[in-house]
Order: structure tokens, then sequence, then C-alpha cells
């Protein structure tokens, strides 16, 4: 009975989290329709609401933002809004500071969150995983002896908080995983281990075996 019970929990309990994060998100991005008029609503449209509907404006408006801003006069008119938060005392410093991680994170160019690595922490003989978020600021930097990386150390089951550190360069290890192997490792506390990918099983089958210690010839005793 209790290889059952665990059978049923390894099907449901994968199952009904995702049911559970799909519901939380689509009962979130539904709040986005309060912001329409009352009678463009779909409750007053058609009688009753409709799930997900959320989504699919959410989408629009985010496409239609990229439209615009991909543009020359969007991006005047871009840098005009700026302009006018940038002179609100307590938001400019909110959305400067949010601006630049978001450039930072979702840019192309960017090399925040681009590489998993393993470093000593949080002493010396003890490694955990981390993700490199950049090289330390102009005004750190010659305090520092050498080359350095900042580094997000992420603590585990939930990977929102966390450490960030600068480290010497010879310190850090780079894995071949991706982020999203990464995170699935730091999340699962060590249980879902990522996949080996080709190039490590081609190097670990590439290298050869330690030849065996020749003995060294017994002296005869007369």
């Amino acid at each position: 009975m209790k290889r059952y019970l665990i059978a049923g929990l390894l099907v449901w309990v994968p199952l009904g989290i995702t049911l559970w994060v799909l519901h939380f998100l689509l009962t979130s991005l539904d709040q986005i329709l309060l912001v329409l008029p009352e009678g463009a609503r779909p409750r007053a449209l058609f009688g009753f609401d409709i799930p997900g509907l959320g989504v699919v404006v959410a989408f629009v408006i985010l496409f239609a933002t990229g439209v615009v801003a991909a543009n020359f006069f969007g991006q005047r008119l871009i840098r005009a809004w700026e302009a006018v938060l940038g002179r609100i005392p307590f938001v400019k410093s909110i959305y400067s500071s949010v601006k630049q991680v978001s450039d930072t994170l979702l840019s192309d160019k960017g090399q925040a969150f681009r590489k998993a690595l393993l470093v000593e922490f949080p002493r010396p003989g003890s490694w955990t995983i981390a993700f490199q978020t950049g090289a330390p600021a102009a005004a750190v930097a010659p305090w520092l002896a050498g080359e350095h990386v900042s580094v997000y150390v992420p603590t585990t089951p939930n990977p929102t908080g966390g450490y960030f550190l600068m480290l010497p360069r010879s310190q850090v290890r780079e894995l071949d995983m991706t982020v999203d192997e990464a995170l699935k490792y730091i999340i699962s506390m060590g249980v879902v281990s990522p996949r080996l990918h080709a190039s490590v099983v081609r190097d670990t089958q590439d290298v050869a075996p330690p030849p065996l210690a020749a003995k060294a010839p017994q002296e005869v005793q007369h």
C-alpha cells in the first residue's frame, strides 16, 4: 500500500503544482481586465467571464508596446516619458534601478545569468552552484587584486534569494550546463541532476586511465 501511495503522489504532486501555478498566473493576468470600462468587460458583453482572456490582452499590450518602441517616434516618446519620471525624486531611484537591471537581464548583448558556475561557498572546501552576473564595477575593481567576476549564489529551494559575491576568476569553475538545468538542480536541492552533455561525455571517454605504477624490483639479499 505504501508503494502504491508513493507512486500516486509522484503522478499527482507535479500535476497539481503545475495546475496551481497556471491557475495563479491566469487569475493574476485576468486582473488586467479590471482597467477596462465596465461596459467593455466580458461579463457585460457576453454575460460571463472568459478565463485566460487576460493572457491574450497582456500579449497584445506587450506586442503593441514593442512595435511602438522599435520605431523612431516611439523611442522619442519613451525618452520623454523617462525624463518625466526622472524628475520625481522617489520614483526616479526605483525606476532607474529596475530599468538597469531589466536592460541587463533581458538584453541579448548582456552576459548576466548566461553562465552557470561552481564556486566555493560558504567556506573553502564547500561548493555550490552560482551564476555569473558580470564584472565588478569600475569603482570597486581597483581595490581587487587580479581579475574578478561578479556572481550570484541563489538559495535553495527558493532561488529568488541569495548572495552577491565578487570572486577571483581563478576560483570559479564554468560548468557545461544551461541556466535552466542549473536552476532545476538548485530548486530540487540536488535531486534532479543535469544531463551530461555530449562534449563532456566525449572528453571523459578520451581521457585514458592513469597507468599502473610499476613495482620496484625487490632487492636480493645475500
